[in-house]
């Protein structure tokens, strides 16, 4: 299925500067074939509104683009996906200050589990580093890791919780939010589309420009091949 998702965080509350801020991401995804071998690709590019220092005036502009692929690995088991490849991050932000202002390569890491019907998990963890770019920027060297879980209400109706905790592994700030949120799925011929909304708070952060709370909420569209 190739996916392309619209999906937004709105931060309620960003430390150390006490304003608001929103970040609203454009994702496609696309299984494809190399011989023999299973791989996803995946581009995802920000439109970041966020205030920025010494003012904290908000500002708004593309930010930088990521990309990763993944070699999906025969597991045996086709209701389990596991992945690992690399990924390349651009500074293709129109304002650099909503920017890493770097170049930044790594690797990313997947598993999703649909051996049932009612309760489907998994998680994205990724790592990057820079290594080229503006010379007088921070050093990009930083860890994800996004644990995901649905549970089927029935009727196209979930539960589902997918934050996302960030750490900086040059400076040592870090964010890790939970929530729990509710989504829709609806078929209509080839095409599947999933709403969803799902507030976030912060349970530990460190350092500034960390989301305090957050809502997360989006539509994904799946095409069928």
């Amino acid at each position: 299925m190739t996916a392309f998702n619209l999906q937004n965080y709105y931060i309620g509350n960003i430390t150390e500067t006490g304003q608001s801020g929103n970040q609203f991401w454009m994702r496609y995804a696309k299984p494809f074939v190399v011989g023999n071998t299973h791989w996803i690709l995946r581009a995802s590019l920000p439109v970041n509104t966020l205030p920025v220092a010494p003012t904290f005036g908000r500002h708004t502009s593309i930010g930088d683009l990521n990309l990763f692929s993944a070699y999906l690995l025969d597991l045996g088991n086709p209701a389990i996906s596991f992945g690992i490849g690399p990924q390349l991050t651009a500074p293709t932000a129109g304002d650099t200050r909503l920017g890493s202002g770097k170049w930044s390569a790594g690797l990313v890491n997947v598993l999703f589990n649909a051996n049932s019907t009612r309760f489907q998990f998994g998680y994205l963890a990724s790592w990057q580093q820079s290594f080229a770019g503006i010379s007088d920027r921070e050093t990009v060297s930083v860890a994800a890791f996004q644990p995901f879980a649905f549970y089927q209400l029935g009727g196209g109706t979930y539960l589902r919780a997918a934050p996302i905790w960030a750490f900086n592994l040059d400076n040592g700030s870090y964010s890790i939010p939970l929530g729990v949120g509710i989504g829709q799925v609806i078929k209509r011929g080839k095409t599947v589309y999933n709403g969803f909304v799902e507030p976030q708070f912060s349970v530990a952060d460190r350092g500034p420009g960390q989301p305090r709370w957050q809502i997360f909420f989006g539509l994904n569209v799946q095409f069928l091949d």
